[in-house]
């Protein structure tokens, strides 16, 4: 294949490091890297000059924090997206406007080609991929670790030393960290064995409690639409929240995420994460719209949410389905505005109070003590309407099929239905 110019997303890790210096050997052409500040932090610190020393003709480095907070994480928030239950999938929503970035990037430098780091067995892959061919469909993509030689991080590991590429990853350390604003994942080298517990010198973020973290601190979290917009009545824009509640929530431990994973690509993954202000955050935003969302709506929005969160872990972010179920998920915020109180204690973080002034809860028709105006005598109707369809299948078919010598409930109809699930097995 020949290209003029290749659009690298480059973190300065081993990975892409590596990958610089393979690119410009593999392909004999210009390699321009684009780095996307999601939150890393420190390890932004010396890059364009070590991109540059590795072959770089320029770095571009693109602060997306506010972008990814407010488009991306609040967006999964609103949705309530949470993969397989347990994956608050910070990585997940990362990619798409990473890639986004780089296409526009791609566009404005005249490249023909852009490049990832992301292996030939994982997700990212296909995130990064399914982003960059719906905003260019005709762009080239070059994926080294489908194509190179190399192996494994070990390999990686040895090429950079014969070609004195700075990396900071060890044979000793071979396991990988992958940070943004919302989370850092570790994966591989010691925690491919999934009855091995991850040493505490893993994490990064949340700490083991002890001190004043073992006493309770109590936080109130303000919502407008189901965006977070302030604690304890300060208004904070979304990169300032996000980070602010990572280092309250994770001097208490919350927010470790250690599971099995299925990926997209059919195996199942050891993933360990942390996530202090998405898992604080997703516990105060369902208890707010526990208050303000009817009885049918949070029904069907458990529905949704399960499918948002295999849509955004799959990789289908700029997918017409998404458009469409992040228009339904838009329609059920616009009353999903209050304050919901957590308390942070040792490895936990609760919901004790909530309000709204669009609360649907009516403390009348709650309340078992005085000023209770429920109508009691209201639910033989209701019982008997609700029931009538049990009631009538009862007395046509459950039934009978007991016994009726003497009494029609001689045998209990659960007995029964086992002796049918048994005939099954």
């Amino acid at each position: 294949m020949k290209l003029n110019k290749i659009i690298l997303a480059y973190s300065g890790g081993l990975d892409t490091s590596v990958m610089l210096r393979w690119l410009k050997e593999r392909y004999g052409c210009e390699v321009v890297c684009y780095c996307a500040d999601v939150g890393q932090g420190e390890e932004m610190d010396g890059l364009e000059a070590k991109a540059l020393e590795t072959g770089a003709s320029k770095l571009y480095i693109e602060d997306l924090r506010e972008e990814f907070v407010h488009d991306y994480v609040f967006t999964a928030v609103k949705a309530n997206a949470v993969y397989e239950g347990v994956y608050l999938m910070g990585t997940s929503l990362a990619r798409p406007v990473i890639a986004k970035r780089q296409i526009e990037i791609a566009q404005r430098e005249g490249a023909d080609a852009v490049a990832h780091g992301a292996t030939g067995k994982g997700n990212d892959q296909v995130r990064f991929e399914l982003t960059y061919y719906a905003l260019q469909p005709d762009i080239k993509v070059i994926a080294p670790w489908r194509e190179w030689e190399f192996k494994g991080r070990s390999d990686l590991i040895a090429y950079a030393k014969e070609h004195r590429i700075p990396i900071t990853a060890t044979a000793e350390k071979p396991y990988s960290m992958d940070r943004n604003l919302m989370h850092i994942s570790y994966e591989g080298g010691i925690l491919e064995d999934p009855w091995a517990e991850p040493p505490e010198e893993v994490y990064a973020w949340t700490t083991r409690p002890n001190g004043s973290a073992a006493e309770p601190t109590y936080l109130e979290i303000s919502f407008e639409r189901g965006v977070p917009v302030a604690l304890d009545g300060e208004e904070m824009d979304g990169v300032a929240l996000i980070e602010t509640l990572n280092r309250l929530a994770g001097s208490y431990g919350i927010g470790r995420i250690d599971h099995i994973e299925n990926r997209l690509v059919g195996i199942k993954s050891r993933e360990v994460y942390e996530a202090p202000a998405a898992a604080v955050l997703h516990s105060a935003h369902r208890a707010l719209e526990s208050l303000t969302l009817s009885r049918d709506q949070a029904r069907f929005k458990e529905v949704v949410a399960g499918e948002y969160a295999r849509l955004i872990y799959n990789g289908q972010w700029y997918s017409a389905l998404h458009q469409d179920l992040a228009a339904y998920v838009q329609s059920t915020q616009r009353f999903v505005s209050g304050v919901v109180r957590v308390k942070l204690s040792p490895w936990h973080c609760a919901v004790v109070g909530r309000k709204s002034e669009h609360s649907l809860y009516n403390h009348s028709l709650a309340t078992y003590d005085s000023g209770d105006q429920f109508d009691h005598n209201a639910a033989l109707g209701f019982i008997k309407l609700w029931g009538l369809p049990l009631t009538t299948q009862a007395q046509a078919q459950l039934l009978p099929a007991v016994g009726v010598e003497g009494n029609l409930l001689q045998e209990p109809v659960g007995k029964e239905i086992g002796a049918i699930a048994d005939t099954k097995r």
